[in-house]
């Protein structure tokens, strides 16, 4: 088939997945923008109320920034426990030792859990540790906050090794035995060839890491549910506890969802660019 007929056809095969696309998520991301700014409990009684619900999410509900703050440093921790991790064991397992590929697959298998069959895992497993100390992760905020860390490393790092394990595997050989030749030391190697090897890896591994840890939900709903008081309750919890928990709030947990949605889309492109910078330089 040319590429005169492939243009021809072109938009036939396109318009299904297209129409989807519009369909499942464009016509009700723009409706959710335009019930941002209405007062409703039903998308038929919405009325207009201006910005006044972007002015209360921000003013009447303190637990919104406070969301957002806790949201903000899990995801700073978890993108750099992950990446760390997940980059050391993609270079052990990437130096030929027995067993390789029964260790990737073990590593890899957390991945597949759901979120909340994973949560409540990890909620049962921490419990049982804390109960020796009489207490449990809903005693305090920083309890949870470590428990929503432990738990992404161990489902995300998997993950990210795969990704690590391919970057790494394309790293000209010739390049590696010409560092050794010319008496590179092993720290050497990794900082100067191997990591600027590698760095389309690390900017798609971190712009993993940031969007799942910024928008986890079902994980922190089932390891501790925003206890103690909301302490350790992240973004998207606050804000479906927003819509469903409160009477008359739709129109605001609506606002806080586009705030939201701006927020991960800003901080998906910085760090895109960031990254993709280094791999210009590289």
């Amino acid at each position: 088939m040319n590429s005169s007929t492939l243009r021809k056809y072109f938009p036939l095969f396109v318009l299904p997945t297209l129409l989807s696309f519009c369909l499942s998520f464009v016509v009700p991301f723009l409706l959710g923008v335009g019930l941002s700014f209405t007062e409703f409990t039903t998308v038929t009684n919405a009325k207009w109320c201006g910005f006044q619900n972007y002015i209360k999410a921000f003013t009447d509900d303190t637990g919104f920034l406070h969301a957002l703050g806790f949201t903000f440093l899990f995801t700073v921790v978890s993108i750099v426990t992950v990446n760390i991790f997940a980059f050391a064991l993609a270079l052990l397992l990437t130096r030929g030792i027995r067993g390789t590929n029964l260790f990737r697959s073990v590593f890899f298998l957390p991945n597949l859990i759901g979120g909340i069959v994973l949560g409540y895992i990890w909620n049962l497993l921490i419990n049982g540790v804390l109960a020796n100390f009489g207490v449990d992760i809903t005693y305090a905020a920083s309890y949870g906050f470590f428990g929503l860390v432990l738990l992404t490393n161990w489902q995300l790092i998997g993950y990210m090794m795969v990704i690590y394990i391919a970057g790494l595997q394309n790293v000209p050989e010739d390049l590696l035995e010409a560092a050794a030749i010319d008496g590179a030391s092993p720290a050497k190697t990794l900082f100067r060839i191997k990591i600027p090897a590698v760095m389309p890896s690390i900017t798609i591994c971190t712009f993993l890491t940031l969007t799942n840890s910024f928008k986890m939900f079902d994980q922190n709903l089932a390891l501790t549910a925003g206890a103690p008081e909301k302490s350790t309750e992240m973004l998207a919890l606050n804000i479906y506890n927003t819509f469903y928990g409160r009477i008359g709030w739709q129109g605001v947990g609506q606002a806080k969802a586009v705030v939201f949605f701006i927020i991960v889309a800003l901080l998906a492109l910085l760090q895109l660019k960031l990254t993709a910078s280094r791999e210009v330089e590289s």
